[in-house]
């Protein structure tokens, strides 16, 4: 059965106090609870108080992905700044301390704190999480295991974390080095098939590493409970359009990696241990550094095998109708990636306040102020 590509769309907020512009706690000002009577269950809170998410329904394709997640974004930065808070869309904050923020009180939470220790409390960043429907769990396994190739690719571009607690860390994203402290994390194995994958999954649970497979948090990964490949690696970007962008190349490679396989053709795969060498360089470097290219057994910079990337998947791009938001990427090759922005403004300002400021108008950016203004405010029913 062919897939569906359909879309799933997942962004990770920072709530901003406007006056220190540190990270504060949105649970007083129950955005969440506010947020669900303009959009049901489509925004929730995280594990620590000043993370909120976002979700979009299963879109049909990246035009009504699109919309969707714009819209979503226009109710949250309302809502935000209606409880006295701002929203900012980067996967660290500049200056924010992990020591000094709440952990949303959630059994799940708790749980998770219990088990990792300060390793879970220390986890204060936000990711982007995009979903393409694949609804044969089979072929859905055999296209995580070509689509693992371009994982360092997608992060270089996503790459918008490069302080933490007030340093500039010298990496484009810190935000996975935070992460993969936690267990079951990075790019996964290779999967002969669907069933390997299966035993795997039961084999910790049985052994009580785990209650089920939403604890296995790999960069990408088949999702355990909806029939989708579930791309987890990117920093969230500070601009919407960077996120669609993302989110339709992602879609592409996966419909170009199927229609490969449905002519018994494929990528060639690699050892995970080459592939994580990629990954340390994209979190490093961004865009601006070189990978390996393996095949040729040589560095190239990364501008290039991005260049190479978008002609790979340039034959599916129109009967996806995603070629505007697909080329969209070359727009922040030009401009830098969030990473490279943030150091920019530091670097002309030596404030990091200057950054948090310019991180919030960038997550406004694209969308409509006068919309913000008309959107119905959220009343108790």
């Amino acid at each position: 059965m062919k897939p569906s590509f359909t879309l799933g769309i997942e962004e990770e907020y920072q709530t901003v106090d406007p006056e220190t512009r540190d990270l504060r706690s949105h649970i007083h000002a129950e955005i969440i609870e506010k947020g669900k009577l303009l959009m049901q269950e489509r925004v929730k809170a995280e594990m620590h108080q000043s993370v909120v998410e976002v979700g979009t329904s299963v879109c049909a394709n990246i035009k009504d992905a699109n919309d969707e997640l714009k819209k979503l974004r226009r109710h949250m930065i309302r809502l935000s700044k209606e409880n006295g808070l701002l929203l900012a869309s980067a996967a660290t904050h500049p200056f924010a301390d992990w020591r000094m923020q709440e952990v949303t009180p959630d059994e799940r939470y708790k749980n998770i704190v219990q088990d990792m220790q300060l390793v879970a409390r220390a986890n204060l960043i936000f990711g982007l999480h995009v979903h393409v429907g694949v609804e044969d769990r089979e072929i859905a396994i055999h296209l995580m295991n070509h689509a693992r190739y371009f994982v360092p690719h997608l992060l270089a571009l996503s790459t918008n974390s490069p302080f933490w607690l007030g340093m500039d860390t010298g990496l484009k994203s810190y935000r996975c080095k935070v992460f993969d402290k936690f267990p079951r994390t990075n790019l996964p194995d290779f999967f002969p098939s669907w069933g390997e994958y299966e035993n795997y999954v039961k084999l910790l649970v049985k052994t009580n590493s785990i209650d089920n497979a939403k604890k296995i948090w790999w960069d990408i990964r088949p999702h355990p409970f909806f029939d989708t490949l579930e791309f987890r690696v990117c920093d969230i970007p500070m601009r919407v359009e960077e996120t669609i962008a993302l989110a339709a190349l992602i879609q592409a490679t996966v419909a170009k990696l199927y229609k490969l396989y449905s002519q018994n053709q494929g990528f060639r795969m690699y050892r995970r241990s080459l592939l994580m060498e990629n990954k340390w360089r994209a979190a490093r470097y961004g865009i601006n550094g070189k990978l390996i290219d393996f095949g040729k057994q040589k560095e190239v910079p990364e501008r290039e095998l991005i260049e190479e990337y978008l002609a790979f998947v340039d034959d599916v791009l129109d009967e996806l109708d995603s070629r505007a938001e697909v080329e969209y990427i070359r727009t922040m090759m030009k401009n830098g990636t969030g990473a490279d922005r943030q150091l920019r403004v530091f670097q002309e300002t030596g404030d990091m306040k200057a950054v948090v400021d310019y991180i919030i108008e960038e997550t406004e950016a694209g969308i409509d102020k006068d919309e913000i203004d008309t959107l119905p405010a959220a009343k108790a029913v």
